[in-house]
């Protein structure tokens, strides 16, 4: 295939390669898969049931379709429930975690070949919990989204490029549910299904943009990112803690949120299936002083919620109780710079460079084509524009950004121009 320069030939979806990708001219109304064309294939539940699709697998060729379903809004871990393969020569295989915990041996004949994933960093931490660890990946969402691609969806990709309209009925579904339903295991067979063809095309769509190269080092990157640390104060994500305002009410989000974190974990429960952030809030601002006050808040009416209003209580009188020094700080401590909206006020400098660094951002990524933040990442350049180097070179610049965690195709890209701007101007004389 001859290689194309972005912005001026044809690229491989048949539009000129400065046109925004998904705009397509109208076409043949999609074909609509409802089930898998091989049949829906049985869910491997056992040793002997693995060890046959170890085999089959092992005897394959070409790189592998991986994707995984966890019960995200169910429970509260996040480990994977299905398990979806796809393989020319192999056909699909659907194996159940629960009863096949230890996939290891499955992963060990895959080491020859790239696993194709969409949106992989959302999947491998599970996979990696069951002993499946791929050499190298390919991520078909990020992928789409170097490629320019204004939607990235699998089902959206997949009708775009392939003229496939997918079933996807079941994405929010309960993936711990047992047995699971035919209809949404046809659904997670179909999300392996044609994942190896849109694999091509879009890799013969970053070829034509020069972006190869560029994409085989963010899937590498994510493929090796390490696991993200916990949190520092979680409990400060709540939602709508926002409108609470002294540190008496922020002990009291920070003392149920711990004791219903707690009862999550112990019942492998969604913590907001258990008691909902809007129950925690309207509990702090309201401050009820007993029991049966508790109660009265229309946001502790359901039945579960009433039957644990013990320990609701409990919680939130140990935070009334607590002296002034445990309290919580308004803000949590942290290593990075503060929130972007609140620059202005504290360093009004820093604010104005940061503004004039997002704008060269915005310019080069439209120039590429591609999001902002795939560009560079936005925590690298905030970090970067609240302490600049103190030679702001494009060496410099280029180690910062390095240091960041940006990768090499990144800085080579954005460093010269991010230093051109990175000085501040010198102050007007006040005479």
């Amino acid at each position: 295939m001859k290689s194309t320069l972005p912005g001026h030939e044809e690229g491989v979806s048949g539009l000129p390669s400065d046109a925004p990708m998904g705009d397509e001219p109208d076409a043949a109304e999609p074909e609509l898969l409802l089930t898998p064309r091989d049949g829906v294939p049985p869910v491997t539940v056992d040793g002997p049931g693995l060890a046959e699709v170890t085999a089959r697998f092992a005897a394959g060729t070409g790189p592998i379709a991986v994707d995984a379903e966890r019960a995200s809004g169910y429970r509260y871990s996040q480990r994977a429930y299905l398990v979806q393969l796809r393989r020319a020569g192999s056909g699909t295989a659907l194996i159940d975690p629960i009863g096949c915990p230890d996939l290891s041996g499955l992963s060990a004949v895959l080491q020859d070949e790239e696993w194709i994933l969409h949106a992989a960093s959302q999947d491998l931490a599970c996979l990696a919990e069951i002993g499946m660890v791929p050499p190298r990946i390919f991520d078909t969402e990020l992928a789409g989204r170097l490629a320019g691609f204004e939607r990235v969806g699998l089902g959206a990709m997949v009708e775009n490029l392939l003229g496939i309209r997918l079933e996807k009925g079941h994405s929010a579904a309960d993936w711990s549910t047992r047995p699971l339903p035919d209809s949404w295991l046809a659904y997670a067979a179909l999300d392996v299904e044609v994942l190896v063809e849109l694999r091509d095309l879009i890799e013969a769509e970053l070829i034509a943009q020069g972006k190869l190269a560029w994409a085989h080092e963010e899937f590498e990157a994510v493929r090796l990112s390490p696991p993200t640390p916990p949190r520092t104060d979680p409990w400060r994500r709540t939602s709508g803690i926002h409108r609470l305002r002294t540190r008496r009410q922020l002990a009291g989000v920070r003392a149920l949120w711990e004791v219903r974190d707690a009862m999550a974990r112990r019942r492998d429960t969604a913590p907001g299936r258990i008691l909902p952030d809007a129950a925690i809030v309207a509990a702090v601002t309201a401050a009820p002083t007993s029991k049966a006050e508790l109660l009265e808040l229309p946001v502790f009416g359901g039945r579960a919620t009433r039957r644990h209003v013990d320990t609701w209580f409990a919680a939130l009188t140990e935070a009334a109780r607590l002296p002034d020094e445990e309290l919580p700080l308004p803000l949590p401590a942290g290593d990075g710079p503060p929130p972007p909206n609140r620059w202005a006020e504290r360093d009004p400098i820093a604010a104005r460079r940061l503004a004039r660094v997002r704008t060269v951002v915005t310019g080069l990524a439209e120039q590429h084509r591609m999001p902002a933040e795939n560009l560079i990442q936005p925590d690298a350049v905030r970090r970067l524009t609240w302490q600049p180097p103190t030679d702001p070179s494009e060496t410099s610049v280029a180690a910062a950004l390095t240091a960041h965690g940006a990768r090499r195709w990144q800085v080579a890209l954005v460093a010269g121009a991010i230093a051109a701007v990175l000085p501040d101007p010198p102050e007007p004389d006040a005479t």
